[in-house]
């Protein structure tokens, strides 16, 4: 049994989360945004989608419902962020692309790799915030 079902921590730290950013007043698109942020720095240190959103979802899915946003809404959020990951920190495919990039240029480390893909990634996540906001804005949700 995961120590979350045991403990009742996701529920837990869902209450408090909402009840927390509601004291502070984040709502919107401010929070959408933080969120995008906390999942991409998430990211950093969990490679796999599926283990990323299981513990995230117990957490960030209540919090986004007791606020008033649709686990939908939640889900394409996480999506926005999830798939920026894939210019930055592929960790499977990163020797392959050092490989193949040392070809062509003997100095190509994993520094050099980040220096040249983070651009295109961040394109890519503010491309993609957009079409999210839009989505927002007309309540669809």
């Amino acid at each position: 049994m995961p120590i979350l079902m045991k403990t009742n921590m996701g529920l837990v730290l869902s209450v408090y989360g909402a009840e927390f950013l509601q004291s502070i007043n984040l709502q919107g698109i401010p929070l959408l945004i933080m969120f995008i942020l906390i999942t991409g720095f998430i990211n950093l240190f969990i490679g796999s989608a599926s283990a990323k959103w299981a513990i995230m979802a117990p957490v960030f899915v209540p919090i986004m419902m007791q606020l008033g946003y649709s686990p939908e809404l939640t889900q394409m959020a996480y999506r926005v962020a999830d798939i920026n990951k894939y210019y930055y920190s592929a960790y499977d495919v990163f020797c392959i692309i050092i490989a193949f990039a040392q070809k062509y240029d003997k100095k190509m480390g994993i520094g050099s790799l980040i220096s040249v893909m983070l651009p295109y990634s961040l394109v890519f996540l503010v491309t993609l915030v957009h079409p999210l906001i839009v989505w927002m804005l007309l309540v669809l949700t």
